[in-house]
């Protein structure tokens, strides 16, 4: 997938794009038949290989994904002509479909594989992320550790404060990335399964068929359905969320944790790079239409665009949770569709800017050596005052626990991740 209004967008391949949601709810709708057949709750008729029946169908419904996209403002979500089509598919097919058409979706509603496909989609999308911040956690690692003795001027609302290395720098850029890698690591991905009204009720009805009258029994195998759904699927098995949206908010907030740390990493790349500045250089940027001189901080210019947009659209998140009402929600649950798509598919483009962004990044160590030195006065004027009031001559370098600090954030980045 490539966008014209987003550069960089390719990066993101096909995460979170049509095909990969229609997959996804391909999915999600064979790994449940799989789990009536296998607990024993549908009938042997449906058939040990229905699941892979409905798989095979695959590229049929991506031949039919326009249609499905258009069908989808009728009832409001695509799951409603998907499972008709997947049933008059299997229905066409080898003797026996028509069983395994028969019960296909039954017990799901539309929410549960609108929701799981989108989990699905979404844990697809955090493993690139965390590839990205992983690497990034080495990058920085490296060059705190290698620049804790750069010294250059520290700057406090854009003047110069005090004495810094680019070593502890680094290691504040090197702590939001931590922070982003820890929140990213705490992500859940729970299946969706509640059924119409969120009591699975539809589910223990049909456990009859196998389970008899047995209250007990047939909710024994609801549970067992229950289960190897989500173990088909390789996600959690938790309480319906129909109306409690945890997980969507929990992904965007993981998101923007990311691009937050990311956003800071740029907005000083693009001050320190600025020609009067020149502290820091990169070996890759960008040009201009006109102007044949110009070498510009291209990919810190689009990680910044996305750090700056990411928080509306994880604050339109926390809105439709707000917002949901009843047993399913009237227009938040549809609001949040799109939005977590794109959040997630411009955090994995960020995520590979950044990425791109430190591995192109000079250290002019000189540069910042040189002005920091011509500004000593002013960046001990504080050490001066202070000796004063302890009653004592300034001494040796106003670093402070400088080197601590780094060894401190470097200590967090070599431990595994929670």
């Amino acid at each position: 997938m490539t966008s014209l209004f987003w550069p960089g967008d390719h990066r993101a391949g096909g995460l979170l794009g049509d095909e990969a949601y229609c997959r996804a709810l391909v999915e999600v709708e064979a790994a449940w038949l799989d789990a009536l057949v296998s607990s024993g709750l549908a009938p042997d008729t449906v058939g040990a290989d229905a699941g892979r029946a409905v798989r095979d169908l695959t590229d049929d419904v991506l031949a039919q994904r326009d249609a499905l996209a258009e069908g989808a403002e009728s009832g409001g979500n695509p799951v409603i002509g998907l499972v008709a089509l997947l049933r008059e598919r299997l229905s066409a097919g080898p003797a026996g479909r028509t069983v395994a058409a028969t019960w296909l979706h039954r017990g799901l509603t539309s929410q549960d594989v609108v929701d799981t496909a989108l989990v699905l989609c979404s844990r697809d999308a955090v493993d690139a992320v965390v590839a990205d911040v992983e690497e990034q956690v080495v990058l920085l690692a490296e060059l705190a550790a290698e620049h804790r003795g750069s010294l250059m001027a520290a700057r406090t609302l854009t003047q110069h404060a005090v004495p810094t290395t680019f070593g502890v720098k680094a290691a504040g850029w090197l702590v939001g990335v931590l922070d982003a890698r820890d929140r990213l690591a705490a992500l859940r991905f729970p299946v969706q399964l509640g059924g119409a009204g969120g009591t699975l009720s539809g589910l223990v009805e049909l456990a009859g068929r196998a389970a008899g009258e047995d209250p007990a029994a047939r909710a024994r195998l609801a549970r067992d359905v229950r289960q190897r759904f989500a173990d088909a699927l390789g996600l959690e098995a938790v309480a319906p969320w129909h109306t409690t949206r945890g997980p969507v908010t929990a992904l965007g907030d993981a998101a923007v944790a990311a691009t937050d740390a990311w956003g800071r990493i740029a907005r000083d790349v693009l001050v320190l790079t600025r020609p009067e500045v020149g502290e820091l250089a990169l070996a890759a940027t960008g040009g201009s239409s006109t102007m044949p001189q110009k070498a510009n901080p291209t990919l810190a210019v689009l990680v910044r665009r996305t750090a700056l947009v990411a928080p509306g659209l994880a604050a339109t998140l926390h809105l439709a949770a707000a917002d949901q009402v009843d047993e399913r929600a009237d227009g938040a649950w549809h609001a949040e569709w799109a939005t977590l798509a794109d959040l997630l598919r411009r955090t994995v483009v960020a995520g590979a800017e950044a990425t791109a962004l430190l591995e192109a990044l000079e250290v002019r160590a000189d540069v910042m050596a040189e002005r920091a030195l011509g500004a000593a006065d002013a960046l001990t004027a504080e050490q001066r005052g202070l000796a004063g009031v302890a009653g004592h001559e300034p001494v040796g370098p106003y670093l402070g626990l400088a080197e601590d600090l780094v060894d401190e954030v470097l200590r967090r980045a070599h431990r595994p991740t929670p």
